[in-house]
């Protein structure tokens, strides 16, 4: 195994972090690596806010849903889907610019921000930083976007927490591969793959959260409890994001 495959295959979240800064230098080379992975017609639709201000990562920890080791890490960065510089572009170039009312921009913006985390995220581990990406910034977006200063056609997606570890965290169980890898086509769902993956979950939590509860009945819980997760709906219109469907529903 080599040392890129131990990296990634060694994740685990950080929610406790030394007292120990992490250089600017650092931080350029996780984005730096971050931005060399591939993007959508290499439009590289990402844009990095690095935070370090202590009173901004306090605001952001609880429009996140008072998560208390967003303001605890040195460094949050937040991913932002970007499509400013693709209305730049086509301003520049006398053309259109027609992603506005497109669904699929957002599903553009959203994988090349998916594909950057992910990069980031191993660059950071590499280098010995403790990573937790924190999707709850999407809470709270209204407020995110003006405390950022964010134009219009930049979108906040999903945090990421940066910091030297404090002590090593056990590691989530993961579905097992034969329930996430098919082959040739979508195999269905193998109810005894996922009691065996659900009695490990139990297992972990017992352990490691002080409950025992597994896998589908925590993801039960929080997509029963979260049938509209934030205002993401409302601010995605208001940053330009107004696609064809958003239109005709609210003409109705």
């Amino acid at each position: 195994m080599n040392d890129t495959l131990r990296t990634l295959f060694n994740h685990r979240s950080h929610k406790s972090f030394a007292d120990r800064p992490v250089s600017a230098e650092t931080v350029r080379t996780v984005a730096e690596a971050a931005r060399s992975l591939p993007s959508w017609v290499n439009g590289q639709h990402v844009t990095i806010i690095e935070v370090r201000d202590e009173a901004v990562k306090g605001e952001l920890a609880a429009l996140s849903g008072n998560q208390a080791h967003v303001a605890a890490a040195p460094v949050f960065l937040v991913f932002c889907m970007d499509l400013a510089r693709a209305a730049y572009a086509a301003q520049q170039e006398g053309q259109p610019f027609e992603a506005d009312n497109d669904a699929d921009a957002i599903l553009v913006g959203a994988t090349d921000v998916g594909i950057q985390l992910g990069g980031a995220v191993a660059a950071a581990e590499s280098l010995g930083l403790g990573t937790i990406p924190i999707g709850g910034i999407r809470r709270h977006t209204a407020r995110v976007i003006e405390l950022l200063e964010l134009p219009r056609h930049v979108f906040p997606l999903v945090g990421l927490c940066l910091g030297y570890p404090a002590g090593e965290p056990a590691q989530k169980p993961r579905l097992p591969l034969g329930l996430v890898l098919h082959e040739g086509k979508y195999q269905g769902i193998d109810p005894e793959l996922m009691e065996a993956y659900n009695a490990e979950y139990r297992t972990y939590t017992r352990e490691h959260e002080r409950t025992e509860r597994s896998w589908t009945e925590i993801i039960a819980h929080f997509y029963g409890l979260n049938p509209r997760y934030g205002d993401s709906q409302d601010t995605l219109r208001r940053q330009g994001y107004s696609w064809g469907g958003a239109q005709e529903d609210e003409q109705r």
